[in-house]
């Protein structure tokens, strides 16, 4: 990932509902989950719960996909490995990190 895209997904995260959300999806899994059930998960209202899912979608952290009538959200592994990655490279100059 280039460094605009770590920044602009970290600025996704960046506040604690999104990251809420955004968890909530990574342990929802490939399945993911519809507006409704994440809106019940995190207790926001419907508006606030748009514009925090617009968000994360903007960030590229999060992929949307219409069944039905149903729009269900999933978080994007790929785009978020590549932020952990990105995070983590050269971790302690390859030396054994303490943890």
């Amino acid at each position: 990932m280039e460094k605009t895209e770590i920044i602009t997904a970290l600025s996704g995260l960046a506040h604690d509902t999104r990251l809420d959300i955004f968890r909530l999806l990574v342990e929802a899994g490939p399945q993911g989950l519809a507006v409704g059930e994440i809106g019940e998960a995190v207790g926001v209202p419907p508006a606030t719960l748009n514009h925090h899912l617009a968000q994360l979608k903007l960030a590229g952290l999060v992929r949307v996909e219409r069944d039905g009538r149903k729009l269900i959200h999933r978080a994007d592994y790929e785009r978020m490995n590549g932020l952990l990655s990105y995070l983590t490279s050269n971790c302690c100059k390859g030396s054994p990190c303490g943890g």
